[in-house]
C-alpha cells in the first residue's frame, strides 16, 4: 500500500494525492466546464465538476433531521404566512 506524501502547504499533516484514472469524456463537455468554472486544465475543471456535484447532491444531513421535529414548538404557520 502506498504511502500518504506530505505537502509542503499541510505543516507536516499527510494528505491522500489524487487518485490517478483514465476515462472517455466528452471534449465538448470538458470545454464548456472550464469555460463556466474558469478552470485552466481539463483536471482542474473535472474536479470542480465533481466537487460540486458530489455537494449538491449529498443529503445526508437533512435526512439525519428525519424524525428530529423540525418545527420550532408553538409554530403555527397561519399566523406567520398571509395572502395578501
Amino acid at each position: 500500500m502506498r504511502k500518504s506524501k506530505t505537502s509542503p502547504k499541510s505543516s507536516g499533516v499527510a494528505v491522500k494525492r489524487g487518485t490517478r484514472m483514465s476515462v472517455n469524456i466528452s471534449g465538448r463537455l470538458v470545454a464548456k466546464v472550464k469555460r463556466i468554472s474558469k478552470s485552466k486544465t481539463s483536471a482542474e475543471a473535472v474536479e470542480r465538476a465533481l466537487d460540486y456535484y458530489a455537494r449538491t447532491h449529498d443529503y445526508s444531513e437533512v435526512l439525519a433531521l428525519y424524525g428530529t421535529g423540525g418545527v420550532a414548538e408553538g409554530y403555527d404557520p397561519k399566523t406567520t404566512y398571509s395572502r395578501n
